[in-house]
């Protein structure tokens, strides 16, 4: 009689535990919902933000290489950018809304040639904006002056050889601002660039205008 007793005790015991456990666990579709929610709250590796993050902007390609003067640079600067870094071209790039332009800090026709005009041509090498824009037209603007022939003669020999290191430039945007910057000189010291023009345009440098610009070469020469 004990026995059965005990027995049934134990079933008893069992059926109040099995219930209990299934009140308590999870059951599978809990199980399912919550490792869906899970998912979704996670980021996902392969969404677009990220693959936005790795690929580059399309407007890069829209804007021109631009120097940050305040970033670090991973090579000493050029003479030009020294110079213009600490204030030795006496202008700025003023940026408009159609075109850029230059403000000079006193009038051009005020301005002494020597060193500025050899400067200017300097630049003409250079790659990155402003330096591109300052030099090319610093450099026309300057021969626009009124008395820039009895100004720019004196200064050929130390500024031919200058235009000749942009001439046999390999970028082909170097090459054409010293072509250009060549023609305009020719029209504004004429004759006596005649002189230096065996040591301006050598056997190699021609070489480089027939094959850059052929049509635009005749009309310099």
């Amino acid at each position: 009689m004990q026995k059965s007793e005990c027995h049934g005790d134990t079933q008893l015991r069992n059926r109040v535990t099995g219930n209990y456990n299934q009140r308590t666990s999870p059951s599978p579709q809990i199980k399912h919902r919550t490792t869906v929610q899970r998912s979704k709250s996670s980021p996902s590796t392969n969404s677009p933000d990220s693959a936005r993050k790795v690929h580059p902007r399309p407007s890069d390609k829209l804007n021109p290489k631009t120097i940050n003067p305040f970033g670090e640079q991973s090579r000493a600067p050029s003479a030009f950018a020294a110079v213009y870094s600490k204030g030795g071209i006496p202008c700025r790039l003023v940026h408009g809304s159609v075109k850029h332009r230059l403000q000079w800090d006193s009038p051009p026709e005020h301005l002494s040639f020597d060193p500025l005009l050899i400067t200017l041509a300097e630049g003409l090498r250079e790659t990155k904006h402003p330096y591109t824009f300052v030099s090319k037209e610093g450099f026309r603007e300057l021969l626009l002056v009124r008395d820039a022939p009895e100004k720019a003669v004196p200064v050929l020999p130390r500024l031919i050889p200058v235009l000749k290191a942009a001439l046999s430039h390999s970028d082909d945007d170097v090459f054409e601002r010293g072509l250009n910057a060549l023609v305009q000189l020719s029209v504004v010291v004429g004759p006596s660039l005649n002189d230096h023009l065996k040591h301006l345009l050598t056997s190699e440098c021609l070489i480089i205008i027939k094959a850059k610009i052929p049509t635009y070469c005749s009309i310099c020469c």
